[in-house]
């Protein structure tokens, strides 16, 4: 009989502790649920607003806007985990210390890959290419057609695809063939010591003054790039479009060629012409 009560006791007392258990934890459990609503709102919410607000400014990529927005997210997640475990009794300050350790281990084994999303991150801000622009540094060469936060995707003028790390575009210097709206090219021929020195100008100029394609301001331009005693070396020097620069200077070759070809066949007498032309180089 005394066991029995016994054992009624202890089952009641068992019980109004699991009550009071219950109840001090499902407050907890209820916060935590709450905490968690409103953070996860939270996050999407400010999310949402950093990713608007950075997409309207002038200069910033969609891709950085979504990768900053993004990271916001996850802080505040981050956070709201930390207070829901502070609900439970948890000690947050060992928490975080863990996450920082955590962190900081991750981050030295993937040294590499953080230095790719720095370098990603200066390449969308600065902007020292866009896609579709043709770019050479000193390892890679190409057509830019994605840039992301790892890596740069390119193809190259034979055609093959290229993936190149944002690191190894960042840290070198960086040729861009495409920013610019014209640009330069140069055309050379060498003259005979019996070739005019004022029609080889006056053919130049009006190979480059019949080409549509290159621009009028500034003008065509010839000058004397080098002589000796049997030669000289005529140079002209136009401006074209950056998109039709390739298109331009080799029909302007093939141009400058033709027309010279011509010169020295009216030239040369009819029964000398057996010995060659004379010397020109194009």
């Amino acid at each position: 009989m005394e066991q029995a009560s016994a054992f009624v006791v202890a089952t009641r007392t068992a019980l109004s502790q699991l009550t009071a258990l219950g109840i001090q934890y499902s407050f907890s459990v209820i916060g935590a649920i709450l905490l968690l609503i409103v953070g996860w709102a939270a996050a999407r919410l400010l999310s949402r607003w950093a990713h608007n607000g950075l997409s309207r400014v002038n200069g910033i990529d969609a891709t950085l806007a979504q990768f900053f927005s993004n990271i916001i997210r996850y802080a505040v997640l981050i956070i709201v985990v930390v207070m829901v475990l502070g609900q439970f009794g948890v000690q947050t300050a060992s928490v975080l210390a863990a996450l920082g350790a955590i962190g900081l281990a991750v981050g030295l084994a993937l040294q590499g890959t953080l230095q790719n999303i720095a370098a990603g991150i200066m390449l969308l801000v600065l902007r020292p290419f866009r896609v579709g622009e043709s770019i050479e540094t000193g390892n890679v060469s190409g057509t830019i057609v994605d840039v992301g936060l790892f890596a740069t995707e390119l193809r190259t003028a034979e055609g093959v695809y290229r993936l190149a790390p944002n690191s190894t575009l960042w840290n070198v210097p960086i040729t861009n063939y495409s920013r610019l709206h014209t640009r330069r090219h140069e055309i050379s021929v060498t003259l005979s010591a019996d070739q005019s020195l004022d029609e080889a100008e006056a053919t130049l100029k009006s190979i480059a003054r019949a080409e549509t394609r290159v621009e009028s301001n500034p003008a065509p331009t010839t000058y004397l790039a080098d002589f000796d005693a049997g030669s000289a070396k005529l140079t002209l020097r136009y401006w074209i479009k950056s998109a039709q620069w390739w298109a331009v200077s080799r029909d302007m070759t093939k141009a400058v060629k033709l027309a010279f070809d011509k010169v020295v066949e009216e030239e040369v007498p009819a029964d000398a012409q057996d010995d060659g032309p004379a010397s020109y180089t194009p």
